[in-house]
């Protein structure tokens, strides 16, 4: 990660506190590159959580879920520190770009294969991601191509974790109301069709500026 013109547009990248983690980071023998590989293993842990809590219905079902959200939380705060890390800090290494792709792919999958097969709708869970990556396949065709970037949603890669979080956060009050699994079956389906909105729109504006002459 060293082209810093051709990154994703994060405002907390510019937060006091996220600059001062990065820098106490950068500051380490930690690189860039591990904490893109520890993003997988944050993802890893959130989908087997998921899995997990889709087959429990008990009082641990919401622990299970608590920790779930953290981890896909911890999985952003991976993404936001390796680039920080790599550009702000210095610490670009000659495999960041691959290290800087490949885990997020694998996150996604991680955690949405982790919650279909949790909830008994193992091909919901596998369509979401194969959306996802998808919008991620996209985007870095433009980038390949010379058109640059494209990080629109509806449902970029912090939209989906914000709507994983949100629903397994709701979905820990779901034996109040008599649902199992409901919300996070809904919020697999918001994924999906968001992804699907985002990968037809960003393919849209590709085409677009490969047609609009320089």
């Amino acid at each position: 990660m060293t082209n810093t013109e051709d990154r994703r547009p994060l405002n907390s990248r510019n937060s006091w506190w996220a600059k001062a983690i990065a820098q106490k980071i950068a500051a380490r023998s930690v690189t860039p590159n591990q904490i893109s590989q520890a993003s997988i293993a944050a993802a890893f842990i959130a989908g087997l959580l998921f899995f997990v809590a889709g087959r429990d219905a008990g009082y641990s079902r919401m622990v299970l879920l608590a920790l779930a959200a953290l981890f896909c939380q911890v999985r952003l705060l991976c993404n936001l520190f390796d680039g920080m890390v790599a550009v702000e800090g210095g610490k670009a290494e000659a495999d960041g770009p691959f290290w800087n792709e490949f885990p997020d792919r694998a996150a996604d999958m991680l955690i949405f294969a982790g919650i279909g097969l949790g909830i008994g709708h193992p091909g919901l869970g596998w369509a979401a991601a194969a959306f996802a990556v998808l919008t991620a396949y996209v985007r870095e065709l433009g980038r390949a191509t010379g058109h640059g970037s494209d990080f629109s949603g509806p449902m970029a890669k912090q939209h989906r974790m914000a709507i994983v979080t949100m629903a397994a956060v709701i979905s820990i009050g779901e034996p109040y109301w008599d649902l199992q699994n409901h919300v996070l079956w809904l919020g697999l389906w918001i994924v999906l069709l968001g992804a699907a909105a985002t990968a037809v729109r960003r393919s849209l504006r590709l085409i677009r500026s490969m047609k609009t002459p320089l």
